[in-house]
């Protein structure tokens, strides 16, 4: 487990380099809800990564001062973005969205823009892997969980403590994991098929 008061690419580098030394030797993709210094992390320390931003997270960013009344039209639009067939459709789509809302949200338009980079990964992609890596609600459910269990204790004595928790909270969070991923056989043949000898079965 890593803790720290602040996560910076400095942090990132640390927990990623931990992981490589105990073993880990490659990931395919570090899907990620833009957190400081994660990408650069991840690029210096496994560079074949494939990087994507959370969908979710950047639709919830864009969204965080859109009017009540425009709301329903600005997701929907969107969601003509990263719903696109590929990259060129959805950059397409992108420009009609300045179009229609850059008189009124013109940042939410430029924020895209400057992260196309990390979001624009999954295009590349066939339906099945984009549903894997446009989202990050599996770590998000650990993290809320994690939270609520500390969250109802008002003190911990010491460090073991904490850590003796979120063991005990993980281990019971882990039980659940085991529901398999829709079409997991169709993933790991177009994982195999993209990535070669990447992919280790």
């Amino acid at each position: 487990m890593y803790l720290s008061e602040n996560e910076g690419a400095k942090f990132w580098m640390g927990v990623l380099s931990d992981l490589k030394s105990r073993g880990v030797r490659d990931i395919l993709f570090a899907c990620m809800d833009g957190l400081t210094g994660f990408p650069e992390a991840v690029r210096a320390v496994f560079p074949q990564t494939k990087v994507q931003l959370c969908i979710v997270h950047m639709v919830r960013n864009s969204t965080k001062f859109v009017s009540y009344k425009d709301l329903k039209a600005v997701c929907r639009d969107l969601k003509k973005i990263y719903g696109s067939a590929n990259e060129e459709e959805a950059m397409d789509a992108l420009e009609a969205f300045g179009e229609a809302w850059d008189s009124k949200y013109s940042m939410i338009r430029k924020s895209w823009e400057s992260h196309w980079d990390d979001l624009n990964e999954f295009f590349s992609y066939p339906e099945e892997i984009r549903k894997l890596i446009y989202i990050t609600n599996a770590i998000e459910s650990l993290n809320y969980t994690l939270r609520k269990v500390t969250r109802n204790r008002n003190a911990f004595p010491d460090d073991d403590s904490i850590y003796k928790i979120m063991y005990l909270a993980i281990s019971k969070i882990s039980r659940k994991w085991t529901v398999p991923v829709r079409n997991w056989g169709v993933i790991v043949n177009q994982l195999s098929i993209m990535f070669g000898d990447r992919v280790k079965l």
